[in-house]
């Protein structure tokens, strides 16, 4: 019997239909925890070198964690893995709600689709039931109406329901995969892979159960941690507000990106903040699986042409991707953007990032109606920007080149248009300002995924002294320093723990709300859950060790890629502009220093940012280290 992990994983060959069940490795489970880090491990395995993201060759893995769908705080998280059309390099989305659950509760730790469906399929799971199904009548349909369809199919309401969109069809290289209607594995073009292959949906019912080797015992502390994340100060504030609660502060500190990050404060900032949300536009609270903190809620817009429209959230980075980001002010607007991107299975920040670097090539001159086929985009145009997602979706007009990300977009425009494109090795940036919080600098510029918030996620600088003190071993001087925003000072050092701290809870299958973001949930209480479900010794060490082996594992599959210390850098607006915010003085980023330091406490060669063979044999990676020795990478 096992413990905590389902025990089988699922693996569909899309060309010929075969489906098998194997046992989930165990040993690989242990070693890279599970989700995030067992499917990075099986990619890295699986795909070789120079694999084309959108051949049959690429394997697309959903993963559950062992704590998913557990009773404790925030076990509703799952993976999506892939080799990503956006960078070519590891690519992988999380996303939470009820599918990862469920996909355990049918007694499965992943699924791996492999090859490349001649017709549209669907995958429909019912606990030890598993048929590829006819998806033809699904293709070309939205993701709301997919789930529909499906459950009527099914004749199950319960059914779960993870589906891509018209841009997924279409390949849109950040694309998304949807599950519960408004939950997305958004990031890295995981819905264009699915697409590719001709896979429309998987649609998962599970009535098993999950093992715990001693139930009671963790019952009893996922009682006591459900309540400290309920009641506890680190977390209160996602209850009130949610995410959009960062609107304030980041506007008071010049960190909301606003006009293509031409500034990073917005005159109607006030308008779309949480507060205001949560006075005039919020209908009622909603949570994902096992969630006390219900950081979610559903809101309506109520005047303009899009009122009595609802949807769920919108979240932070949704909120200013599509408002500030294009100067768009009408809360209504990005209600109805947000459900368009839902619907369409976009990732809500590639898609405002990629409107925004479209207006400013308008304001440039750089397009022309003559390249809009006549839509204007001039900045705080509402219209456009929802004709804009529509083109992106369905790939029309420049919404054709805009759907390849900016990167790509940028190269094929020419005149220039690079310069305002702003992405990490492909991935368009997420919401936060470089110049003005140096450790996200660091943290978008070394993502391996490519530009990231949440692959480190360093937040003990926002004043976290215990958690500093603790991780850090930092003085009350150097305190001071970490919790300068705008100083590079222990940066480095502050992103190579998080780094780690991040895969652990993506690969247990828990939010980042109740862990690595706040430090409710702490290290070494998960080390102790973990003993209680699986019924072996697991430490705070243990945990984070495997954490920086999943990272040095990530990094080598994208070292065979060809990328390197070269690619681990920002866009020109943020190392050679200046940047102006009313009473702030912020400098630019002082990247290579960062860098430096970071490899170096990485234990990673300064040259090229690469893991060396003895860290990787440290870590347990001998493999790993053999093949890129062998192929002269290190």
């Amino acid at each position: 019997m096992t413990f905590g992990y389902a025990g089988q994983v699922l693996r569909v060959d899309l060309s010929s239909g075969e489906i098998k069940k194997d046992k989930t490795p165990l040993n690989l489970a242990k070693m890279y925890l599970g989700s995030r880090g067992f499917a990075s491990r099986l990619l890295y395995d699986m795909v070789r070198p120079g694999t084309d993201p959108f051949g049959p060759k690429n394997v697309l893995i959903f993963s559950a964690g062992p704590l998913t769908g557990l009773l404790w705080p925030t076990t509703s998280r799952y993976t999506v893995t892939a080799k990503s059309p956006a960078t070519n390099a590891l690519g992988y989305a999380n996303s939470a709600g009820h599918w990862g659950p469920e996909l355990k509760f049918a007694g499965y730790d992943a699924i791996i689709f492999e090859g490349k469906a001649e017709k549209p399929k669907y995958l429909l799971i019912q606990d030890e039931d598993v048929q590829l199904k006819d998806a033809q009548h699904l293709w070309g349909k939205n993701v709301f109406e997919t789930e529909e369809i499906i459950k009527k199919d099914v004749g199950d309401s319960r059914v779960k329901v993870a589906a891509i969109g018209q841009a997924g069809e279409k390949l849109v290289k950040f694309a998304a995969i949807i599950n519960d209607q408004y939950r997305a594995a958004g990031r890295t073009g995981m819905g264009a892979v699915m697409g590719s292959k001709k896979l429309k949906a998987i649609a998962v019912r599970g009535t098993g159960k999950i093992n715990i080797a001693k139930p009671k015992e963790f019952l009893d502390y996922g009682a006591q941690m459900i309540k400290e994340c309920t009641d506890g100060k680190k977390t209160a504030w996602y209850g009130t507000l949610g995410t959009a609660a960062l609107i304030s502060s980041k506007q008071r500190i010049g960190d909301l990106p606003t006009k293509n990050h031409q500034s990073g404060q917005f005159p109607w900032a006030d308008e779309i903040s949480g507060e205001t949300i949560k006075e005039k536009y919020f209908v009622r609270y909603r949570a994902c699986f096992s969630c006390p903190i219900h950081c979610s809620r559903i809101t309506q817009a109520k005047s303009g042409p899009y009122a009595g429209l609802r949807t769920e959230g919108p979240e932070y980075e949704t909120i200013d991707a599509l408002g500030p980001m294009c100067w768009n002010r009408d809360f209504g607007a990005i209600v109805k953007g947000n459900i368009l991107c839902d619907q369409l299975g976009l990732d809500t920040i590639s898609t405002g990032v990629a409107i925004a670097f479209a207006m400013e090539l308008w304001e440039k001159g750089i397009i022309t109606p003559d390249d809009t086929g006549g839509l204007d985009l001039s900045w705080g145009n509402v219209e456009a920007e929802i004709r804009l997602i529509e083109m992106i979706a369905n790939r029309e007009g420049i919404g054709d080149i805009l759907a390849e990300g900016v990167k790509v977009a940028a190269e094929r425009i020419g005149k220039g248009a690079e310069r305002y494109a702003l992405h990490v090795k492909g991935v368009e940036l997420p919401r936060q300002e470089p110049r003005a919080i140096k450790a996200f600098g660091l943290a978008h510029a070394t993502a391996n995924r490519g530009a990231d918030h949440l692959y480190h996620l360093p937040t003990m600088e926002y004043g976290m002294k215990e958690e500093a003190v603790k991780y850090l071993g930092l003085s009350d001087e150097q305190l001071s320093e970490l919790f300068d925003l705008r100083s590079p000072a222990y940066k480095a050092l502050e992103c190579v723990f998080e780094e780690k701290y991040a895969a652990v809870a993506d690969s247990l299958g828990v939010c980042k709300f109740s862990t690595k973001e706040n430090f409710a949930v702490e290290p070494n209480q998960l080390a102790r859950a973990m003993t209680l479900v699986t019924g072996e010794e697991w430490t705070e060490e243990q945990l984070l060790l495997a954490g920086q082996r999943i990272v040095n594992l990530e990094r080598s599959f994208n070292a065979r890629e060809g990328l390197s210390r070269k690619d681990d850098t920002l866009p020109r607006r943020f190392l050679e502009e200046p940047y102006a915010v009313p009473g702030l003085t912020p400098t630019v980023t002082e990247l290579e220093r960062m860098l430096d330091e970071y490899y170096e406490l990485e234990g990673w060669d300064k040259r090229s940012g690469l893991p060396t063979v003895e860290k990787l044999k440290e870590l347990g990676l001998e493999d790993v280290a053999e093949e890129l020795r062998s192929m002269k990478i290190i």
